[in-house]
Parts: C-alpha cells; structure tokens; sequence
C-alpha cells in the first residue's frame, strides 16, 4: 500500500510550497459505485497529505448528510478538527444517477450533488470540482454551468495511456465530442500541450494527430484540415500517428473525434483484466508454469499497474471555466484522493489560464501568418 508520501510523490511530482490562500474542492460524494464510502475515505487521505504538505484546503463532501455523517462519525466517535485541512458537509437533496439524461441534468435535479458542487465553483465558493459520476452528466452541467474559457470552442476529456518510453500519453478527446470539426482538434492540442508541460513537465510535448496512416493525404475531410491547421501552428506537431504508436511513445499529446477516443479508451482498459485472466489459465496448466509466474509476480503486478486508472485517478475536464475532473464509477478511495490531489495541482498551476493565454497567442499567430 502506498505511504502518504510515496502517493504525494506519484501524484504531485511538481508542488513543494504551499500557497497562502486555501484550497476549496467540492466532492460530489455521491458519484461513485461506492458513493459515499469511497468518496469520504478519499477525502481523508487527501487531506492527509495536504496537511503534511502543510497546504491549507477545505474538501467540501456535497451529498446525502445523514449518510456522509455516518462514514465520518461512525459510532459517534470525536474527529479531531485540523487548522489546515478541514473537511465540510454540504446537503444535497438529489444524486445524479447512471440512466439520467446528461442533458437535462442541470433542469431536472438543481438539488443534486453534482450540480450544487458546480455551482459551488461558479460562486467562487470552491476552485475546483470532482465527481465519479455520469460522466455525460458532468459534461454537460460543467459546460452550462460554468461556461466555456475564452477562445474555446468545445470542452475535451483527456485519458492517460501507458506508454514504453516510461512517460503517459494523454489522449484528447474520449468521448465528449462524437464528431468534430478541425478547429477543434486543434483547439485539444493546444489545451493538452498545456497540460502536459504544465502537469506532466515535458517540454515542448509533441502533438499527434491520430489518423490510419501517416500520410497527409490519409483520413477524413475534417482529419486532413486539422492536419493542415496543426502543421501551420506553433506546437511541436509530429504529423499523424496510428492506433500502435499510442503505447510506443512517439506524442506525448495526441487528438482525435470522441466517438474513436472512447473505442481506444474502452479497448485499453480490458488489457489488464484479459492479461490477468490469461495468467490464472497459465497457473492452472502444472507446477512448473505456476512457479514461473510467481518468480515474475512482482514484475507482473507492475506493468498491470500501469494500465490502472486508479493511479491516475481522474481525467481532466479541459476547456470549462473551472477545474474539473472526471473519475471512473469503479473509483476507490484511493482514486478519490489522487483525483483531488491532481485537482489542487490544476488549480496551483494555473492550468486554465494558461490555456487561454496559449490560445489567444495561437490565434494572433495565426491572424499575423495571414
């Protein structure tokens, strides 16, 4: 299991000094399979380790109270409040369930904890927002709620890919935009750029445009323009990669259509639970494999880590006015905490500001190459 420090290690590589002001996160505790349980044990160990960061934060567990209560106090017992990291109830009468309609969300269920929790943002009451919830759902109440940032057509989801280089290679989109128009693939480079050199360090990430040949000539119509817009930009653009250089390294960034995203995401998330099934069939088959299996056991555990979302916790929300991340409905408590601990890390970096200072250059770039 990992210590709070080897998890503060993994997860915040970049932050070493706290900031004056303190950190506000909303929780929509009421997003996960496991809601509240992995949402309020997920808050605990966060504010663990940003108390021994010594930052001081607030996490905000917006949900069902009596529930929330129940996780926090069992049997009564007395929590000792701490002076800088603070955990607080916020009622919500409602939760956003997996059949609900993302795009009505927002008019069917006000009281709900993932639109209070947005809400929260909007106020300026909290600078962050978390949910392992519907994620069409939070899509769409981000985007009505707290707007689009300046410059940005539609917002992405990123998910990370493990790659054998050693480095994570953040796919944008996977499923917020099914179809797209070139502007917007552009529109994901330069937002995951960003993200990458802000929140993974590399510098001057390279940007793949994935595509099913290298060619500039291959592709859709839509594929070949943004091609073209790439091309002409500022970003270190390697031209177009295929389906298998996504886990050999050659992007650190690479962007395409939601609808192909997802498929890509959903397909690399059933490597490690194939692989593990393919081991246990080996076991069975004598001794002697059994014994080999164990001697590369640790090995084992260690590549399948890399294909765990739980290490990653979330995925960013890129484009709204306000950071938020997106986790799976399977989130354990220790996925809740990295996704708060990498929300306090957007939030420390500026992430969005920088995206849209980084789009107006990219615009008035574009605008002078006329």
């Amino acid at each position: 299991m990992l210590t709070l420090r080897s998890r503060q290690a993994e997860v915040l590589p970049s932050l070493k000094k706290p900031e004056r002001e303190p950190f506000r996160i909303a929780v929509d505790a009421m997003g996960s399979d496991d809601a509240p349980s992995a949402e309020v044990e997920g808050a605990k160990i966060a504010s663990a380790i940003l108390r021994e960061m010594e930052v001081p934060c607030t996490i905000m567990l917006v949900g069902n109270n009596d529930q929330i209560e129940r996780i926090i106090h069992p049997k009564r017992s007395y929590i000792r409040p701490s002076r800088l990291a603070q955990i607080q109830i916020i009622p919500a009468e409602d939760a956003v369930t997996m059949d609900d309609e993302p795009a009505v969300v927002v008019r069917a269920k006000p009281r709900s904890s993932m639109v209070i929790g947005l809400e929260l943002v909007q106020q300026g009451k909290a600078d962050a927002f978390i949910s392992a919830g519907n994620t069409g759902a939070i899509l769409s109440a981000a985007t009505l709620i707290l707007g689009r940032i300046r410059g940005v057509s539609r917002p992405t989801i990123g998910a990370f890919f493990p790659t054998s280089e050693g480095k994570e290679c953040l796919l944008l989109d996977v499923g917020a935009n099914v179809e797209v128009k070139p502007q917007y693939l552009y529109e994901f480079a330069v937002m995951g750029s960003v993200y990458a050199e802000l929140i993974q360090k590399i510098s001057r990430p390279r940007v793949g445009l994935l595509n099913i040949g290298e060619e500039e000539t291959k592709g859709t119509e839509q594929v070949r323009a943004a091609h073209l817009l790439l091309k002409n930009s500022s970003l270190n653009f390697v031209g177009n990669v295929e389906g298998h250089d996504i886990f050999t390294g050659r992007a650190d960034v690479i962007v395409c259509d939601g609808f192909t995203g997802n498929v890509v995401l959903k397909f690399a998330e059933s490597i490690a639970p194939l692989l593990k099934s393919v081991l246990r069939r080996r076991a069975q088959l004598g001794f002697w494999e059994k014994l080999r299996l164990k001697v590369t056991a640790n090995t084992l555990r260690k590549v399948l880590a890399d294909f765990d979302y739980q290490k990653y916790g979330g995925v960013p929300l890129l484009g709204v006015n306000g950071v938020v991340i997106i986790g799976h409905g399977k989130s354990s408590s220790q996925a809740i905490s990295n996704m708060i601990l990498r929300a306090w890390e957007m939030h420390h970096l500026s992430i969005n500001k920088r995206i849209e200072e980084r789009l107006n250059v990219e615009q008035n770039n574009t605008a002078a190459g006329e």
